[in-house]
């Protein structure tokens, strides 16, 4: 379950359909959002009363993200981004959170939901300074998005690749670690990658309502081992405190000691 789940075609030649539900509208309902409906409403309660944990899931996932972004612009300097998968606008977006800290600069969205598409205005606001554009792509064509991108970001400057919660809609393992290697090869040294996604391995309850909402026929999401969340990353030089569970990766402060829950990421740079 996650931001964003691959569809064959233009989100722009699709219907929002609101009779079934939509794992972005229910991660956003997860989120705290307004962007979902009854249905996904319903959808998201059941899996929760199965497994309550999974809204901490959604929101240290959110969390996590922030944090790279930050350490990003501050320290690392990076002043591209460009985010796949990106799902419904909520608070703090990646835009939001960069060019608070940095207004110059520019962010490339790519999602094909045509809920998403619906709402990409609310990811378009940037400051004057920089720019945001929005990439109506899927993941699973990385040239194309990357052709699309380059109409906003120069990839002959540092670019950080965001994969956030996407790579598990992927189900060949294979597929999905070359798509993320295809779009890293494009960025030149000094780049930078973060991904986090669903991990098996650490909470059974977690793994027994994910297995019941792939079989509902819903977009399945695969969840993967810590060693395969952490393989996206060969070739690059993994920060530390490496791939960990997200609440652990580089916690702010103020924030009471973390727990592992089963959501593991990490970020590396392009040597």
């Amino acid at each position: 379950m996650t931001d964003h789940a691959p569809a064959p075609g233009s989100a722009a030649q699709q219907k929002i359909d609101t009779s079934v539900p939509h794992s972005a509208r229910i991660w956003n309902y997860w989120l705290g959002g307004k962007d979902n409906y009854p249905v996904d409403e319903a959808a998201g309660d059941a899996y929760t009363d199965v497994f309550p944990g999974i809204v901490t899931i959604a929101r240290s996932s959110r969390a996590f993200l922030q944090r790279n972004i930050r350490y990003l612009v501050a320290e690392a300097g990076i002043r591209q981004f460009l985010d796949v998968g990106t799902g419904l606008p909520t608070a703090d977006n990646t835009h939001e959170v960069a060019q608070r800290i940095a207004p110059e600069t520019r962010i490339v969205y790519v999602d094909n939901d045509p809920m998403v598409l619906a709402h990409a205005r609310a990811l378009l606001y940037s400051t004057p300074e920089g720019k945001t554009a929005y990439v109506d792509s899927n993941v699973l064509e990385p040239d194309r998005i990357l052709e699309a991108a380059a109409d906003t970001l120069d990839f002959s400057r540092p670019t950080a690749l965001i994969l956030s919660n996407i790579l598990g809609h992927i189900a060949d393992y294979d597929q999905a670690r070359s798509i993320a290697a295809r779009l890293m090869e494009a960025l030149p040294s000094g780049s930078y990658l973060s991904i986090n996604d669903g991990s098996r391995g650490f909470d059974p309850v977690f793994e027994q309502a994910q297995d019941a909402y792939n079989e509902s026929g819903a977009v399945p999401y695969n969840l993967r081992t810590v060693e395969e969340i952490t393989a996206f990353f060969d070739g690059l030089e993994l920060l530390e405190p490496g791939v960990v569970s997200v609440p652990l990766w580089r916690p702010d402060a103020d924030v009471p000691a973390p727990a592992v829950i089963a959501e593991h990421g990490g970020l590396a740079r392009k040597p």
